[in-house]
C-alpha cells in the first residue's frame, strides 16, 4: 500500500454514500477484496511533502509541513518523517519499520529535539494521537489481514466510482487496544482496490473516527491519495479535525537504506 494509504489507513463519512445494493457476501471475498488492497502497487523510493492542518472544535487552525520519505526493504517498508514547521516542532522526527511478517510487531520511534531524546512507541502507546492529529500511532502502518475477520456488506458508489463496503472486526482484544479501534467499515474503490473512505469506531470515549479521501491522483502509474481529511466526532459534533495534503510526490528516489536510522533521524534534514 502506498506511503500515504498507510499514513492514514483508511477513509470518511458515511452518510454521503450512495446505496446502490444490500448483501451480505460470504468472508472470502471479503477477505479477497482486502488481500487485493494490500497487494495493489504502491511504488518504491518515495519522497513527498506534507501539509497537516490541525483543526479544533472551534474551527482555529495549527499548520504543521513535513518531509517524507519511504523505501521497501525486501517485503518490509522502511518511513521516515522530518517536521520542518512550525519552530515548536521543526526536527521532531518519525522512523517507522513496516513488517510484513504479522507475528512481528512493527518498530517506531519519535524524536523530541526539544528534550534531545528518542522515544520508543510501545504497543501499549500506538492507540495515542500522533503530535495532536487526529491520527493515532497505529494508523502510521499498515494493518496485519491476519489480525481481523472481514465482512462484505453492500456495494455502493462514491464520487461516481463503484466500491465495496467492507466491514473488518479485531480478533482480538490486542489488537483493539493497540489500534484503539473496536471495528471499522471500510470503502474499497472497485477498479482499483483502493480504500478512499472509512469509518472507524473507537474503543473508548464513544467517538467515532472518519477518514475521507478528497483526491485521488496517479502519479508515474501508481495511485496516491493527494487530500485527505479526518474527523472526529462525537455524536453528530465534530471534536475535531486533521486535514492532510501532499504535493511533491516522487518514486523510484534511489533513496540508501542507511537514511531509515534512530541515528539520521535525530540528525534532522
Amino acid at each position: 500500500m502506498n506511503i500515504i494509504f498507510r499514513f492514514i489507513g483508511l477513509t470518511l463519512l458515511i452518510t454521503f454514500l450512495i446505496p446502490v445494493s444490500f448483501a451480505i457476501a460470504e468472508d472470502e471475498k471479503a477477505r479477497e477484496i482486502m488481500q487485493n488492497v494490500d497487494d495493489r502497487d504502491d511504488g518504491d523510493n518515495q519522497t513527498s511533502n506534507m501539509l497537516m492542518t490541525l483543526i479544533d472544535k472551534h474551527n482555529k487552525e495549527r499548520i504543521r509541513k513535513l518531509s517524507l520519505f519511504s523505501k521497501d526493504k525486501g517485503e518490509d517498508t522502511l518511513r521516515l518523517m522530518f517536521f520542518i514547521h512550525p519552530a515548536d516542532v521543526k526536527d521532531t522526527s518519525f522512523l517507522t519499520y513496516d513488517y510484513d511478517d504479522p507475528d512481528k510487531d512493527d518498530d517506531q520511534w519519535l524524536y523530541l529535539p526539544a528534550l534531545k531524546k528518542t522515544k520508543r512507541i510501545a504497543s501499549s502507546d500506538k492507540s495515542d494521537s500522533f503530535m495532536g492529529s487526529d491520527l493515532n500511532y497505529s494508523d502510521m502502518t499498515s494493518r496485519n489481514l491476519e489480525d481481523y475477520d472481514f465482512f462484505l456488506k453492500k456495494e455502493i458508489q462514491v464520487r461516481g466510482k463503484d466500491a465495496w463496503v467492507v466491514e473488518s472486526i479485531p480478533r482480538s482484544k490486542d489488537i483493539i487496544d493497540e489500534t484503539g479501534y473496536s471495528k471499522s467499515l471500510l470503502i474499497v474503490q472497485k477498479d482499483i482496490y483502493f480504500v478512499v473512505r472509512a469509518v472507524n469506531w473507537e474503543k473508548t470515549g464513544g467517538y467515532v473516527k472518519y477518514m475521507d479521501v478528497v483526491t485521488l491522483e496517479q502519479i508515474d502509474g501508481i495511485w496516491v491519495g493527494t487530500e485527505m481529511h479526518v474527523a472526529k466526532k462525537k455524536g453528530k459534533q465534530t471534536v475535531h479535525k486533521t486535514i492532510l495534503k501532499f504535493n511533491n510526490v516522487k518514486f523510484n528516489q534511489g533513496l540508501e537504506e542507511d537514511l531509515f536510522t534512530v541515528r539520521r533521524m535525530e540528525k534532522g534534514l
